[in-house]
């Protein structure tokens, strides 16, 4: 691969491990975690590459040292990569995702849609995850639109939003009505998210489960049949352990 475009801010790359939400829930993948975001939601649960406090554990790294390590981690066997953050729309992603394609892998992208990349159009998978009212974050329908316009439905484009409580339902709901092309996912939120110093941080598991069950209730009583509902299967299974 080479190497003429601008460096990438990392907080961290790790793998081979599953995809714990989403639409690709399960799926063997390597992560790329950039640093760096423009937003700051109130239940964040990645500060460690969120908050700028912590950008001395981010490397600046060209596209080829970000593959090398990709190569590396998945032993040269074509796998999904996960571009993930803070907000890894920020970062110059489109030298990466061409050099990958080339050798067989695919690229996912889960972004709040704040942001709008050309290269959007050459993934294999666009997350938009537009943040609910308990992130205490602005949603600019506008600029989600101009999100999945870039896509030019190149990509599977998908909708995953956050649920904590009533209002975050109808943020959901009316999303879903704004985009009625695209399958929603819906995750219930993890309200004991790890400060980022303390990886072992309790998680409340019971909590999350009865949040997941009132949201399940929630939609087959609306009878919302449309709507997907998935865990974090990570936090069930490692809690809020990083690097997995």
């Amino acid at each position: 691969m080479t190497d003429t475009h601008p460096a990438i801010r990392v907080s961290e790359i790790f793998g081979p491990t599953i995809q714990g939400e989403g639409v690709l829930i399960g799926l063997p993948t390597v992560f790329v975690r950039t640093g760096g975001c423009d937003y700051r939601c109130s239940w964040c649960d990645s500060l460690h590459a969120v908050d700028r406090q912590f950008r001395h554990e981010w490397e600046i790294m060209s596209s080829d040292a970000v593959w090398q390590n990709v190569v590396a981690l998945s032993g040269g066997r074509p796998l999904m990569v996960s571009l993930s953050g803070g907000n890894p729309a920020i970062q110059p992603f489109g030298a990466l995702i061409k050099g990958g394609h080339d050798e067989g892998y695919r690229f996912a992208l889960e972004t709040q849609g704040s942001v709008v990349r050309e290269w959007f159009a050459e993934l294999d998978v666009l997350v938009l995850s537009p943040k609910p009212p308990s992130s205490e974050m602005r949603t600019d329908w506008a600029t989600i639109e101009a999100c999945f316009q870039a896509a030019q439905d190149k990509p599977q484009v998908v909708l995953k939003l956050v649920v904590f409580d009533e209002n975050d339902y109808a943020f959901a709901k009316e999303a879903a009505a704004r985009f009625p092309r695209l399958p929603v996912y819906l995750q219930p939120g993890n309200h004991t998210p790890p400060h980022p110093g303390n990886e072992d941080a309790p998680v409340d598991v019971d909590g999350i489960m009865k949040r997941m069950e009132w949201l399940v209730d929630s939609v087959t009583r609306d009878r919302w049949f449309e709507a997907r509902v998935l865990p974090q299967l990570h936090v069930m299974l490692w809690g809020n352990k990083r690097g997995v």
